[in-house]
């Protein structure tokens, strides 16, 4: 069986790394380079590093930051925010990242990732889908949420897999930044629906929101961010648990 995988999330702004509730009200959570060694040691499976500026300002995620990760973490990481080109992934993944994720460029132009999937292979693409209950339906949202589409989840997520992206990011607006736990239903929809792995993303407040998401949600990886950045729980104590509970793990 497939272990399931624990992903701190770092949103990174102007250099550092944020946090917020339903994506505002943002608060700084430290300097990314070091929250993503710190996490490495822990056990942390993976990282997710977001420029959530990036397409809103319209400028490129620092390459910089991802060399600087690269240099002192041995774990896979993610890298995505303003990526709407071949060359941009070219330019992160040389520099050390191991995956992209796209969000915004992808729904804006969905051959991008045809395109970028046949470059640089399924394993390195993932797209990120951020959405939220209007009037009952799942609609996605770009610009770290701020511009609502008619686009709706399931179909987006369909399209995406067919087009060969390897993994998807989900995250729940409704819930991001909650601590009420994740959107299970939702997430247990998509894993079910689709043959790639779902990442489960908004709402982690505690040990049992993560057994959750996996027994319920079906999830196959769980990111979270404040609940890592501002010690409310450990990741060995975190995965302890889980395994305890008969949820496959890597210690």
């Amino acid at each position: 069986m497939l272990t399931k995988r624990i992903i701190p999330c770092l949103d990174i702004k102007d250099g550092r790394t944020v946090k917020g509730v339903n994506f505002v009200d943002l608060i700084d959570a430290g300097d990314p380079v070091e929250l993503a060694e710190v996490y490495a040691n822990e056990g942390a499976d993976e990282l997710v590093f977001l420029d959530i500026s990036a397409t809103e300002e319209k400028r490129k995620t620092l390459a910089n930051l991802v060399k600087r990760v690269a240099e002192k973490v041995n774990i896979p990481f993610t890298v995505g925010g303003g990526i709407s080109s071949v060359e941009d992934v070219d330019i992160l993944l040389h520099n050390g990242a191991d995956k992209v994720s796209i969000n915004s460029s992808a729904v804006k132009n969905p051959d991008l990732i045809n395109e970028l999937v046949a470059k640089f292979g399924s394993q390195c693409i993932v797209v990120a889908i951020d959405a939220k209950q209007i009037n009952g339906v799942w609609k996605v949202h770009l610009v770290g949420g701020k511009l609502p589409t008619d686009l709706e989840l399931f179909k987006w997520a369909k399209e995406v897999e067919e087009r060969g992206a390897g993994e998807i990011l989900f995250t729940s607006m409704d819930h991001d930044g909650t601590k009420n736990g994740f959107a299970n239903e939702t997430l247990a929809r998509l894993s079910t629906e689709r043959n790639i792995p779902i990442i489960a993303s908004g709402g982690a407040g505690n040990i049992q929101h993560f057994i959750d998401t996996f027994k319920n949600g079906k999830a196959d990886a769980a990111l979270a961010a404040s609940v890592f950045h501002f010690k409310e729980m450990e990741i060995k104590d975190l995965k302890k648990e889980l395994q305890e509970n008969g949820i496959p793990v890597r210690l």
